[in-house]
């Protein structure tokens, strides 16, 4: 048995239930799936994608409506530029593929707002092809297992690319298994803070367990702090143009946060990255990308 055969065995026996795991999913509910969970945990994901998914089955759906739509029914999931790039993926597949989600990973690759980890991701779990997917479980679970160190760097490289693909089976089929069974041992067994290791398949032939579970030599990297950060700021001015049936006035949104250098920095990030477009000749309402006419538009 190897690694990833005990993987398999484990991932049959002990995977979560989650929809866009079900047999017929389409590759556009896989990708919408992998752009929500990026740095969301599933459980605020799991409503999120099923409201998406009813409203737009297909990227056609999606490409018919303005990107502001795709904003609001991003909700507060967080990282809202991710509503964005599935918009602009939407569009992009009605444009070149005829709104149909490539298999290609070359093609993947190419769609706006699709990185390495995604493309890789649909090509394995939408079409059942042999790539190495790795995320930030993966990675933690094969530094522990095979090399026996308690953690990976914060970014994938190549050299994970290749020590994940080398774990692999040669079958494409058992090889998309193995690859979401890593994930899935990192996700709820092989944890960053609590190991289970008791319940890890790999328990007996872990490095990192047989070492004695050593602690990272550095210090332990601290959960980003949200309260007072622009990202909160930009959050509550988000909020109201999500909800707001018209332009919303500058004054309407500064009673959101009274530091007013703070405000005017996240609402000019917001303007920045695309999501909210001032409008009228003295730039002094917003709304969400989309809503306003093309010659309405001003820039701050």
């Amino acid at each position: 048995m190897t690694l990833a055969d005990d993987a398999i065995q484990w991932y049959d026996a002990n995977a979560r239930d989650l929809p866009w795991r079900q047999p017929g999913t389409s590759a556009w509910a896989v990708l919408v799936s992998e752009v929500m969970l990026q740095q969301t945990p599933v459980v605020r994901v799991e409503p999120a994608w099923r409201s998406w998914m009813t409203r737009w089955p297909t990227p056609a759906d999606l490409a018919q409506d303005p990107p502001s739509e795709a904003i609001r029914m991003w909700g507060r999931l967080g990282y809202p530029r991710r509503a964005m790039r599935l918009h602009a993926c939407a569009v992009a597949l009605v444009e070149r593929h005829d709104g149909v989600v490539p298999a290609d990973l070359e093609q993947l690759l190419a769609l706006p707002g699709i990185g390495t980890y995604t493309a890789r991701a649909v090509a394995t779990f939408a079409y059942g092809q042999r790539h190495p997917v790795v995320d930030t479980n993966v990675r933690r679970v094969v530094s522990r297992a095979v090399e026996g160190k308690p953690d990976a760097g914060p970014n994938t490289t190549a050299a994970d690319l290749a020590a994940m693909a080398a774990l692999l089976p040669e079958s494409a089929a058992s090889a998309a298994r193995a690859s979401i069974a890593f994930m899935e041992l990192g996700a709820i067994v092989c944890t960053a803070r609590s190991p289970r290791c008791v319940d890890c398949p790999f328990e007996q032939v872990c490095a990192w367990h047989l070492s004695g579970t050593p602690a990272p030599a550095g210090p332990s990297r601290k959960p980003q702090r949200y309260a007072g950060t622009d990202r909160q700021v930009r959050g509550l001015l988000l909020e109201v143009l999500r909800h707001a049936t018209g332009p919303v006035p500058r004054q309407r949104l500064d009673v959101v946060w009274a530091d007013d250098v703070q405000r005017a920095r996240a609402l000019a990030g917001l303007v920045d990255d695309g999501l909210v477009e001032p409008i009228g000749a003295d730039a002094e309402r917003f709304v969400l990308a989309g809503d306003a006419p093309r010659a309405d538009v001003q820039q701050l």
